[in-house]
């Protein structure tokens, strides 16, 4: 069976500022705390929490959506990589993030669930609370 994660947040900025930070190498690791490579165009390599975490952007629809195959070093090496969509939107005067997350396999699903609200949603949400 495919494993999907869903979830959502909303952030106090834009959807298009959201969208822009999740881009930006120097804005994305200030949220994270870690380094990162991403980049804006197809192709584009991405790194971040100092290789734990790669991937490759696969499409960008600039300010509303964001597709990355990805993939953690708990993944096994035959396990194929996940595909992460972001798409972003405004409510009430700040911005929403949906996520969509496939086929994370069975053995890091819970880890990936938890991480994004411990390694994203929450140091998002204090990075924007202190800029």
């Amino acid at each position: 069976m495919r494993n999907v994660i869903r979830q959502s947040v909303v952030l106090p900025a834009s959807a298009e500022a959201l969208f822009d930070m999740y881009l930006d190498p120097v804005v994305h690791a200030a949220i994270t705390g870690n380094p990162v490579r991403i980049g804006r165009e197809t192709g584009a390599e991405f790194l971040a929490f100092n290789g734990a975490l790669s991937g490759t952007i696969l499409a960008t629809v600039r300010p509303r959506l964001i597709v990355q195959s990805w993939r953690s070093t708990s993944f096994k090496g035959d396990d194929p990589d996940s595909t992460l969509i972001l798409s972003f939107s405004t409510e009430g005067v700040g911005g929403r993030i949906d996520l969509v997350h496939l086929d994370v396999p069975d053995h890091d699903y819970e880890g990936v669930t938890k991480g994004w609200e411990k390694y994203y949603w929450t140091p998002w949400q204090n990075y924007l609370e202190s800029h």
